[in-house]
């Protein structure tokens, strides 16, 4: 047990000497290696510029940009040795920002990066796409009524078959739409799908669909090439930290997928005024009693870095 971690030997970058090196093992009192703590998304953007315009009418989650120099700091104090960048929509289908992370840092940032869904000519994108250093996959979003019909109406047919054939993993987001992914999964077996958020979104606090929601999540676990990120909850949370009211959400997800298939992550400027960066780490390794400390190290880093093949 004490080298189960041997397979990612990390090598952290910048702050990494104010993170611990070891921990201490409560039953024997020797040392462990390291529990690695990957987020499994944040989105990164900068002000917008002539040179980096917006989506006309498009707003960001924060009102100040979170950039890679905001990031990194907030990163070392909470003790977050990795993050998967997901770029933001309002900047549109780029994703040089993330790159740029990735490339100064390459062992704190890698990106699941954005591809235009709706120009069939993207899949000649797909073959060299795991070419760009420090790209892992693609994210998409079906989370408006344009891109929520895509999903049925063949726009995004010609992805699932590529990404399947080119090995390239993909984060998806489509809230109160999950269970349109169980026939996708069963025709692209190969493929690596990833349940953004458990399927949730902030609305469904206020129009009762959580339940619902988390039933549709669960309901694809028995697809082995879906896993799912345990992010989301505090969107949906009415209550301050610990956040006990998604505990049961939380749970159910991770019996469905298990240790392996399920990812910590915190979409953090998502809900940036909820909970600070270490609070969304204690949520996970103090307050869940359903998790095993066994558990605890493949949810909050070993398994979306397995996943992802980012060794």
């Amino acid at each position: 047990m004490l080298s189960r971690r041997n397979l990612f030997n990390v090598t952290l970058g910048a702050g990494a000497s104010r993170l611990p090196l070891t921990r201490i093992s409560a039953q024997t009192g020797t040392q462990t290696a390291k529990r690695v703590i990957a987020d499994a998304q944040v989105h990164l953007w900068k002000a917008e510029s002539p040179d980096w315009p917006w989506v006309p009418g498009a707003k960001p989650q924060l009102p100040e940009p979170m950039t890679i120099e905001r990031l990194l700091p907030m990163m070392d104090e909470a003790g977050v040795d990795r993050v998967v960048v997901v770029p933001p929509s309002w900047p549109g289908d780029r994703n040089d920002y993330a790159l740029e992370a990735a490339q100064h840092y390459p062992n704190r940032f890698h990106v699941m990066g954005r591809i235009p869904l709706k120009n069939s000519q993207s899949v000649a994108l797909l073959p060299k796409w795991l070419e760009q250093p420090g790209m892992l996959g693609v994210r998409l979003t079906f989370n408006t009524d344009q891109t929520i019909a895509w999903l049925t109406d063949g726009t995004a047919d010609w992805l699932w078959p590529a990404a399947e054939k080119a090995q390239v993993p993909v984060y998806f987001f489509a809230p109160y739409n999950v269970s349109k992914f169980a026939a996708i999964a069963e025709r692209n077996p190969g493929l690596t799908l990833i349940v953004d958020h458990m399927g949730l979104t902030g609305s469904m606090l206020k129009d009762g669909f959580i339940k619902e929601a988390i039933d549709q999540c669960v309901a694809l676990a028995k697809y082995p090439n879906v896993s799912a990120k345990l992010s989301g909850s505090l969107v949906v949370s009415a209550e301050s930290y610990p956040f006990r009211d998604v505990a049961v959400h939380l749970q159910r997800v991770f019996e469905a997928y298990g240790p392996q298939r399920s990812y910590w992550g915190t979409d953090i400027t998502n809900s940036f005024a909820k909970a600070t960066y270490r609070q969304r780490i204690t949520h996970f390794t103090e307050e869940l009693p359903f998790l095993s400390e066994t558990d605890k190290d493949w949810v909050m880093g070993r398994a979306i870095l397995a996943r992802l093949h980012w060794s």
